[in-house]
Parts: C-alpha cells; structure tokens; sequence
C-alpha cells in the first residue's frame, strides 16, 4: 500500500512544488487534480495541476521524469465535476473533459482515474438511474478502449442546501453501487473509497471493503466527526454539514486500525491518498502543510 495525498489542498503550488513536496515529506504518491483552467466550481474544486487541455508526448514525457528523479508516483489524475448534470451542454463538457483526462492518464502511462458518476438531484433514484443507464456506459467503454480504470468516489454530494434535495452525485451507498456495477459490470470501473462518507451517514465502513474488494481501485483516508448533539437537534433530515465536519486522520470517528487491516485483509495494495478538508486547518498555507504532515505521521503507524 502506498501513502500519498490528494493535492487540490495545495492550489496555490505548481505541479513540480507539489511533487516536491511530496518526496520531501515522504510520501510515495500523489493524486494529481486536472480540473480544466478557470474558476473553481466549490470548495477543493477547479484545481489544476495537469493540464489536460496542452498534454501531448512532450508533456508526458517530462512530467514521467520529474516524477521518476522524485521518486514520487502519480496514484490517479482525477477531476471531480458532475458527469451528469442536468444541463446538457454542461453535462457536454464535464464528460469530454473527463475523457482528455482519460486520454492523459493513458499518455502518462496511468491506468487510474479519479471522478464523480454526478447526478440531477432534483430527481429520485429510478430516474437518476436510468440517466446513468444512458450517460455511463459510453464513458466507460472510452476508458475500456484507453486501458484506463474509472474509481468513482464514495460520496453523495450532499453537503449543503444548494445540494438539496438528492445530493449531486449517485454512488452514495452499497446498495447503489451494487446497481451501478450490475448495470456496467466491467473492470474498468469500480470505486474510489473514502470511509468518511459512510461515517456521517451512520453506515458501516468497514463491510463493504469486503463486499467490493474487487472494485476498490483507490482510498481516500480522510475522516470524519459527527456531532451527536447537533444531530439531536436538527435531525438526520438537515443538511449534513449541520451536524458534522470533516477531520483529519486520527481526529474523527474512523478506527483507522480497523480500516486499514481490513484493506490488508483484501490484499489491497494501490494508493491511500490523505484528502484534506478539515476546517480547522484552513486558515493558512502552513495550516494546510501542517495538515498534510499531521495526518502522515498519524497514519504511519498503520502504512509505511
């Protein structure tokens, strides 16, 4: 298992500061965010450290030999947009951004990439699953043809108000992402777990680690506290952010322990990436840093 992070937290750093980073703190592998130039969409969104729009062999070739001079693996190139807007000409876009991405990855000599499936959340599940029956399929056989693995992360998207009421991504749960994989049943696509999703919605996080060993392509390790007292007043029905945050490793409800020795258990030996988005570290650069090197120290007593 290789330890890395996830870099949309250091926007402000170039693609060689972010690897540099990386080998000079020990880490052995980065996820690499190639959101398409402009304005970020959200929070962590609209990070750009590969650009997709100006790769071409030059580009792959330099970029393979940084990363070889640090020491330093590319664990996915990710771009996390909503695949299936209710906006065609954006769900348009999303989709041939995330197929560059795909062609990228393939130039780089990767085989893994990061995204959202999306979804219209002012639409109940049957719909939002025949939208996916329509939209994914040709997405996935573009990566099939590119020998390139979609890991679809384990998030619903439902955060806030402006996510209401269905959140804006559909693979929130095992019970859809046995749906989804039943549908497109391919070893092309599969999940980018992250525990900290399943945590503020009550589940358990650890089963499905069992359930879907052969699908888990990619680990977030980020964590996550819920607030029982807060729950107790505004319901489970409340925005989720109302009544939890997410931490870093070690300062939430995940047993970190229990969660790696169950990746051990499948024989799980790709990429835990630490995705830090915890709001206490936000007030600074050197919050963030601080951030990144709390959480591998943390995490090394489980991954080395």
């Amino acid at each position: 298992m290789k330890l890395g992070f996830v870099s949309a937290i250091l926007p402000e750093y170039s693609f060689e500061q972010v690897i540099d980073f990386a080998s000079e703190n020990g880490f052995k592998c980065v996820e690499i965010m190639c959101w398409p130039k402009g304005k970020a969409e959200r929070r962590y969104g609209g990070v750009t450290h590969i650009d997709m729009d100006l790769m071409d062999k030059q580009k792959a070739d330099y970029i393979f030999e940084y990363i070889s001079n640090k020491n330093v693996h590319i664990s996915a190139v990710s771009y996390y947009p909503n695949n299936m807007d209710p906006d065609p000409q954006e769900r348009q876009f999303y989709n041939e951004h995330l197929k560059k991405v795909i062609i990228g990855a393939r130039m780089l000599g990767l085989h893994n990439v990061n995204t959202f499936v999306g979804r219209d959340q002012n639409k109940n599940l049957s719909d939002s699953i025949a939208d996916f029956r329509k939209i994914w399929p040709d997405i996935v056989k573009f990566a099939e043809d590119n020998d390139v693995r979609i890991g679809i992360e384990s998030c619903p998207m439902y955060f806030t108000m402006d996510e209401w009421p269905g959140g804006k991504n559909l693979a929130g749960s095992p019970k859809i992402w046995r749906e989804l994989f039943s549908i497109i049943d391919s070893r092309y696509f599969g999940l980018n777990y992250d525990p900290s999703h399943l945590v503020w919605q009550r589940m358990n996080y650890i089963a499905p680690i069992y359930e879907f060993k052969d699908k888990i392509m990619h680990v977030h390790i980020k964590d996550a506290q819920l607030y029982q007292d807060r729950l107790d007043d505004v319901g489970a029905l409340a925005p989720p952010l109302e009544y939890h945050y997410p931490k870093i490793p070690g300062l939430g409800d995940i047993q970190w322990g229990k969660f790696i020795s169950a990746l051990r258990d499948i024989r799980y030996k790709g990429a835990a990436c630490i995705e830090i988005e915890d709001y206490s570290f936000e007030d600074s650069l050197e919050d963030r840093i601080l951030a990144l090197r709390q959480s591998k120290a943390y995490m090394n007593q489980f991954i080395l």
